[in-house]
């Protein structure tokens, strides 16, 4: 049996004097038929009922209606024996599972830690936190969640998958948007909400959300960190942000009702065939079925006030739509370039195993480290590498930059003579010497041209026109030295004086 106020049964009292059946007081007051019953039977008893008599006070019921709710032996708790030990011990702030450790170690008990807790909340009843309700005006704000409704058959990879419902709600019209897709990834969260926008017409001042990754990086109360890509998507429609109090999710309460009500009426109640049919059956029921319900808080019908209100109050769509295509989350690796749907691009190596952010744009691809934006480059196709020198280390970026047209240039600027040295090495086959160019090149760090130029003329003069010689040439001083005549030995052509005839008979030689 219900417990009642003495106000109510007061009333119940009140109403079988003046001869009202029990079935009437049940419709009217809402209370259970065996409650006004036993209410009933005791005001008999106590001749409450009489006529004659006056209408017992406050104070009658409930000293009269106090035995009702009497503890039976049967309901007392195990733990009442012991409720100075356990007051005392509660009072000292010692928690439930060292009491019930307490208890049964030295004072045998043999009740559960289920009792202790029971018997806790005697003591110490909760009490209800105070709730405020937040309504806002026409136009003024938008609450979005994603919600798991089970598995879907996805087409496209021939299986079923789990599958959630994006839901963004008004919350002046409770009017909504639903979609049903297969993963929470960035691209599809600034999708769900363009089509969003769309469906509605407009976009709302702020909207409302959860602490999910694709919107929110640092959850934080005072200071929460925005995704770059979910604050250039706020940024172009031009709504304000609102994440809720992490573990809270009762700060946007009308989407989390709108997402229990589509499992619970459309996922329910619909059969479906894929994840294509869902999406095409959900618009109707949003507008056909729950748009015309008559809503519980507002006790208007949803599509009513969007159409006769809200959907004027909302701000105009932008011109041109969100051209962000996905952000993929891809690692640096080793060779300074990410893997971005067959396309490569560099980043800085300091990077390298760093997990980024790339946003593909229709023209132009940009990489993000959290927030931070590291390389722009134009977007490439499957295959193509896009490749910055300064993305490399130092050392090995010299070797991508110096190039063989880049060292003829050099060796040009020099001297002819050097760059008579580097086309010389550069003819040679079959082996590469790029490195050895480079290295004559590079001389130039360290001594003048002048004096590189000097060395590669003495090495040419020698004959030996190397990258070895030309560094030791340089290191003994031995470029500043003047060349010496290099001695031309003449080749004489010697003849026999006496031909062989004279030497051999006609018939030694046969």
């Amino acid at each position: 049996m219900e417990k009642l106020k003495v106000q109510q049964v007061q009333e119940i009292v009140h109403r079988l004097r003046q001869g009202q059946s029990e079935r009437s007081i049940v419709r009217d007051l809402g209370c259970g038929r065996e409650t006004v019953r036993r209410y009933g039977n005791l005001a008999r008893a106590r001749g409450f009922l009489s006529e004659s008599s006056a209408l017992p006070s406050l104070a009658d019921l409930e000293t009269a209606t106090a035995p009702l709710y009497a503890p039976r032996r049967s309901n007392l708790s195990s733990v009442e024996p012991y409720r100075k030990l356990v007051e005392d011990m509660l009072n000292k702030g010692v928690e439930g599972t060292a009491i019930h450790r307490c208890l049964c170690r030295n004072h045998d008990y043999k009740g559960s830690y289920g009792s202790i807790l029971r018997f806790l909340r005697t003591l110490r009843p909760s009490c209800p936190d105070a709730v405020v309700r937040i309504e806002t005006a026409a136009g003024k704000q938008a609450q979005v969640d994603f919600g798991t409704v089970g598995d879907m058959w996805d087409p496209v990879k021939k299986r079923h998958r789990t599958a959630y419902c994006f839901v963004m709600t008004l919350s002046w019209s409770r009017h909504m948007y639903v979609r049903f897709v297969f993963d929470q990834r960035m691209a599809t969260w600034q999708e769900c909400h363009r089509l969003a926008f769309e469906w509605f017409g407009g976009v709302p001042e702020e909207i409302v959300i959860d602490n999910l990754k694709a919107a929110v990086l640092q959850a934080r109360l005072d200071d929460p960190v925005l995704s770059e890509p979910y604050s250039r998507l706020a940024r172009h429609y031009g709504f304000l942000v609102h994440p809720c109090r992490p573990r809270t999710p009762q700060h946007k309460g009308k989407v989390e009702s709108c997402v229990h009500y589509v499992k619970r009426n459309f996922i329910a109640s619909e059969p479906i065939v894929d994840i294509h049919d869902a999406n095409k059956k959900v618009a109707s029921w949003v507008t056909e079925e729950a748009g015309l319900r008559v809503h519980g808080t507002t006790q208007a019908r949803p599509v009513e006030r969007f159409l006769g209100t809200e959907r004027s109050a909302l701000r105009p769509l932008p011109a041109t739509p969100f051209d962000l295509e996905e952000v993929v989350r891809a690692t640096l690796h080793r060779d300074c370039h990410v893997n971005v749907r067959g396309a490569f691009y560099s980043a800085p190596y300091r990077l390298i195993g760093t997990v980024l952010d790339v946003y593909v744009h229709h023209q132009i691809v940009q990489i993000f480290d959290g927030t931070t934006l590291i390389a722009t480059h134009e977007r490439a196709q499957k295959g193509e590498r896009v490749t910055r020198s300064e993305h490399y280390p130092p050392e090995k970026a010299l070797y991508m930059t110096r190039t063989r047209s880049w060292c003829q240039d050099q060796a040009s600027r020099i001297g002819p003579r050097c760059r008579e040295v580097v086309d010389g090495l550069l003819g040679s086959v079959p082996l590469d010497r790029l490195r050895a160019i480079q290295g004559i090149v590079g001389l130039t760090d360290r001594y003048a041209s002048s004096r590189v130029e000097a060395a590669c003329a003495r090495a040419l003069h020698f004959g030996d026109a190397s990258y070895r010689r030309i560094k030791a040439i340089l290191a003994a001083g031995a470029d500043m030295a003047p060349l010496e005549k290099v001695v031309q030995l003449k080749l004489v052509s010697f003849t026999f004086a006496r031909s062989a005839d004279e030497f051999f008979t006609q018939e030694e030689v046969c």
